[in-house]
């Protein structure tokens, strides 16, 4: 039995010893009668204050549960919307490519798969830094000015193919020299030939490299992107001897 049946059932019978009281009230009631009558009244007075504290207590005890209820009902909404509107790179780790073009030198594309080969067979681990994919409210923040018609789709799937030329490019770099064929020889020297004092210690790519590890089109709308990207504190470009070099922030 709940603490309210409790209550309920010990009033109840204290009433109905109380009415049968009344019932003699037509007879002549002897002091002593009307002395407990009197102290029934009293601890039924007392027991129907405690029952409406305890009501009181029941209903803001059932207003904070309705209330945290909606809670979680609003923290399930909010959930259910982040799951339907999950970014694709977050959830698949890359972005779509930025109108990606069927390669038209299958050649390059060849040794580039070799040299590949070579790195995976020589396993080397080394760790390259990766650029931060552009947040919503990031790209919410860059002038309207500056994105022009690019969307948040587009420049997330820039950083992905930046990042997949930084990893390309480094994997190379680090991997001894020795351990290295002739075709991914001739790239590592490239590599090393693009850097200059301020580039020490620092990850970068230049056009080439962007050329040589993806399908990017370098067109006005990647400057746009270039440019949001140092808008967002990603990269800062360094230039000498003819070459822009992207360096990753």
């Amino acid at each position: 039995m709940s603490e309210m049946e409790s209550i309920n059932h010990h009033i109840n019978g204290r009433i109905s010893s109380i009415q049968r009281v009344l019932d003699l009230s037509v007879a002549e009631v002897p002091q002593t009668k009307m002395k407990k009558l009197g102290q029934e009244l009293f601890a039924l007075e007392s027991l129907l204050e405690e029952f409406e504290k305890h009501v009181g207590r029941q209903k803001d005890e059932l207003n904070s549960l309705k209330e945290l209820e909606e809670l979680f009902q609003n923290d399930l909404e909010g959930l259910q919307h982040l799951k339907d509107n999950i970014p694709a790179h977050i959830v698949k780790n890359k972005c779509p490519e930025i109108e990606k073009e069927p390669s038209t030198n299958q050649g390059q594309a060849a040794d580039l798969e070799l040299i590949k080969h070579e790195v995976v067979k020589n396993n080397t681990k080394c760790y390259v830094k990766e650029m931060d994919f552009i947040t919503v409210d990031e790209f919410e923040r860059i002038p309207q000015y500056m994105k022009g018609r690019v969307s948040y789709e587009q420049i997330n799937a820039a950083v992905q193919n930046i990042n997949t030329a930084v990893e390309a490019k480094y994997t190379i770099v680090h991997q001894p020299v020795k351990t290295l064929k002739n075709n991914a020889r001739k790239l590592r020297q490239r590599f090393k030939n693009q850097e200059t004092k301020e580039t020490k210690g620092q990850y970068f790519v230049v056009e080439e490299d962007l050329r040589e590890f993806t399908q990017m089109k370098f067109d006005k709308r990647l400057q746009s992107i270039f440019s949001m990207l140092r808008h967002c504190q990603r990269i800062r470009e360094l230039r000498g001897g003819g070459t822009t070099r992207y360096m990753l922030v």
